[in-house]
């Protein structure tokens, strides 16, 4: 898979800053307003850009009431049905352009997850840089091929994702030629739980499926977001909402926006201090390396007197001869008087 490749104007790679993206998905509790507030509020807050999900009710699933049409996961939605959770969650299609447009003022990057080939053809009309796939659509093979051919970056949700879903979603998009892969580590569980998450996995993404990888976060709290850019990631995905008392499908496992900047804050800090691989000293470090250790005389020495354990010794600072000379210096006399306080130099040792 490609190790950099473009979403709109950021780049993508290993090196690059950490791609940090606010999902809005249904916290517009269908006010298109609020919808606009929560993205100016994206943007306040540091994100490089905003996701969209872009379906209907009856794009997603049907308009039925039998049992497996129930949710009964012990999900946060329990209690109701499919298709009457996606009627309140889905964000209306004629907002999005407006959104997008918006979006690209404030200068940030704005895509969506398709869920049905008519939500593909409504995005490329309003040519998106890149598509997501939600993790339960990881199986939706038809999908993930339409998408592929488009020949734009697809990022995939591995939430509830078996290791041969993964494998076939990407076999099918190498068949296509496009390699513009990333992998998020996601836990299907709203909020989740901090045992479940497993950030461990991030690295194991990156290696086995030899790609640049993410993290979709639903935990509350910043530490998951900011902890999993020390394994690797390079998109970071947070629901964001403008208050969680204001309620909605999402807003019980949302951020609000002063949490969000914290946690884009955390992000650039945490990028900042991985700094380089190669292990070389800094020029603080340098200097600092000036104070230790070395050989000094430490009590006044004659002219030919002998160098012994108690008129010299390894101290602090450096200006000596180094401390791995100790041994040999150790009954050697000095050519000239030494006085308490000089550091020792092979030309005062006869």
């Amino acid at each position: 898979m490609k190790k950099e490749f473009q979403i709109g104007k950021r780049t993508i790679s290993q090196t690059s800053p950490v791609f940090i993206v606010a999902e809005i998905s249904a916290n517009h509790n269908q006010d298109y307003g609020r919808a606009l507030e929560i993205l100016h509020a994206a943007k306040e807050a540091g994100a490089d850009a905003v996701k969209l999900q872009t379906y209907t009710a009856d794009t997603i699933t049907i308009d039925c009431d039998d049992p497996c049409f129930q949710i009964t996961q012990g999900t946060i939605w329990d209690g109701t049905t499919l298709y009457k959770l996606y009627q309140q969650a889905y964000t209306p299609w004629e907002w999005q352009p407006k959104l997008m447009e918006e979006a690209t003022k404030l200068g940030l990057e704005c895509f969506s997850s398709p869920f049905d080939f008519t939500s593909v053809d409504f995005l490329e009309e309003m040519k998106v840089p890149a598509y997501k796939i939600a993790s339960y659509e990881i199986n939706d093979i038809p999908l993930i091929r339409k998408i592929a051919k488009l020949h734009k970056p697809i990022i995939f949700a591995t939430g509830i994702a078996y290791p041969e879903d993964i494998e076939r979603a990407l076999a099918v998009c190498k068949e296509e030629g496009n390699e513009e892969i990333i992998l998020l580590k996601c836990v299907s569980s709203y909020p989740t739980p901090y045992e479940a998450v497993n950030l461990n996995v991030i690295p194991t993404l990156a290696k086995t499926y030899d790609c640049l990888v993410g993290i979709s976060d639903h935990t509350l709290g910043t530490i998951v977001s900011a902890g999993s850019v020390a394994l690797g990631t390079k998109m970071v995905e947070k629901h964001l909402t403008l208050k969680r008392s204001d309620g909605g499908p999402d807003g019980a496992f949302s951020m609000e926006p002063a949490e969000f900047a914290e946690m884009v804050q955390q992000i650039r800090i945490m990028e900042k201090a991985l700094g380089s691989s190669e292990y070389v000293l800094t020029d603080t470090q340098k200097l600092e390396h000036e104070g230790s250790r070395s050989l000094f005389v430490v009590k006044d020495i004659a002219k030919g007197e002998v160098l012994t354990p108690e008129n010299i010794r390894s101290i602090r600072p450096g200006n000596g001869l180094h401390t791995m000379y100790y041994e040999e210096v150790l009954g050697k006399t000095a050519c000239k008087d030494l006085k308490k306080g000089t550091p020792l130099a092979w030309e005062l040792i006869q």
